[in-house]
């Protein structure tokens, strides 16, 4: 996939104090879907370097919380309602520790997650989905009732398989792909909203 690096958004983000170009893609399912409220609580998965988590502490406001997870080390910020942290969401004390931050379930997850692209399409294409499956267990025992969930996937075969698991566990799945998004790039989102659990 060819891209430029510093297009116009990676230069906007730059100005407007945006730790990556992401945030506009938050911004745009935002106006689209009309996700975050003031005084929820979310939890961003794969959040470095920070982008989506600077959008959604402003949009849920100082009486909401977000919580940044990533395996990578997110630098910190100076904001009240942010923590971030450092950790696999496979690993049972990540949850445990994100229930703590939280005090309650979490209204919102959102998961930018992606796997490192080896440029083999069935490769990356199933890593991709495995991902996408190990996100929607995480955010299943994060969300309360109710909850919603923003997740990325990329175009496949098996993107039909996922969709279906999301129906299962949300009143009303849809899927976007933002004008923010690279040119070339095959990645979607998928919003689901009204979490139901089993």
């Amino acid at each position: 996939m060819s891209y430029k690096v510093h297009d116009t958004y990676y230069k906007k983000a730059k100005q407007e104090g945006y730790r990556s170009r992401a945030a506009y893609k938050l911004l745009e399912l935002q106006e689209r879907f009309r996700i975050f409220k003031t005084g929820q609580l979310v939890v961003d998965l794969g959040a470095a370097p920070g982008g989506w988590i600077q959008v959604a502490a402003k949009l849920v406001g100082p009486t909401g919380k977000v919580i940044g997870l990533d395996l990578q080390p997110i630098a910190p910020f100076h904001h009240k309602n942010i923590i971030v942290m450092q950790g696999d969401i496979t690993a049972p004390e990540t949850e445990q520790r994100i229930m703590e931050y939280l005090g309650r379930p979490a209204d919102i997850v959102i998961s930018d997650l992606a796997p490192k692209l080896t440029g083999i399409r069935d490769t990356d294409e199933a890593r991709s989905l495995e991902l996408n499956r190990t996100a929607l267990e995480f955010a299943k025992r994060l969300l309360r009732p109710g909850g919603s969930l923003i997740i990325k996937s990329f175009v496949s075969e098996e993107l039909r398989i996922f969709s279906t698991e999301l129906d299962k566990q949300f009143d009303s799945v849809q899927r976007t792909r933002p004008d923010t998004s690279r040119k070339g790039s095959s990645e979607i989102y998928f919003f689901a909203k009204d979490y139901q659990p089993n």
